[in-house]
């Protein structure tokens, strides 16, 4: 996973958690904004101590929260599911029961929306990120639209007066599977 580094309208760095906690070590508290190159999100990193710390905090290896009871080698996550009795006397009925049959069901949806589901991520998390960086920037509103509807030539249009590294990241957060054209 990367992430990328705003320091105000422009672009200060890319790279890993840890790359840029180490970048973001000893600069000004409140003057940078870290945004996960995957969802567009914007994330707060704990840069205080040591360098040793930091990788601690922040390396690949890094212990995570305990897991709590369950198959942990397959991931397993046990959460409600709400389903009519007809849903459930159907899964009852199924080779290996419901949770293998919801489980092919899931996969199954999956592979038939896969395309519509990484375009509305994409254009989740470029909202979130053009909210945080350029909400109050000329053309918002109509950009905002122009994401939603998938136009890449509308939505360069709308942003070109925009900071560049907002524009270009912006881009990049929504339309990474398509090029600009003039």
């Amino acid at each position: 996973m990367s992430f990328t580094v705003f320091h105000g309208p422009n672009w200060a760095a890319t790279g890993t958690i840890l790359e840029v906690a180490f970048f973001l070590k000893d600069k000004p508290g409140g003057e940078f904004l870290v945004f996960d190159d995957s969802t567009g999100r914007q994330i707060d990193l704990d840069t205080r101590g040591t360098t040793e710390e930091l990788s601690g905090r922040y390396s690949e290896g890094a212990p995570v929260e305990p897991r709590g009871r369950g198959r942990p080698r397959l991931g397993v996550v046990a959460k409600e599911v709400t389903l009519l009795p007809r849903h459930w006397d159907w899964l009852s009925t199924q080779p290996g029961g419901a949770s293998v049959a919801l489980r092919k069901l899931v996969d199954q949806a999956r592979r038939a929306t896969g395309d519509r589901d990484r375009i509305r991520a994409a254009q989740e998390g470029a909202y979130r990120f053009i909210s945080a960086m350029a909400g109050n920037l000329p053309g918002f509103e109509e950009a905002s639209r122009a994401l939603f509807a998938h136009d890449l030539r509308r939505f360069a249009e709308l942003i070109a007066a925009w900071p560049q590294d907002i524009r270009d990241y912006a881009i990049q957060l929504a339309f990474s599977d398509r090029t600009p054209t003039a």
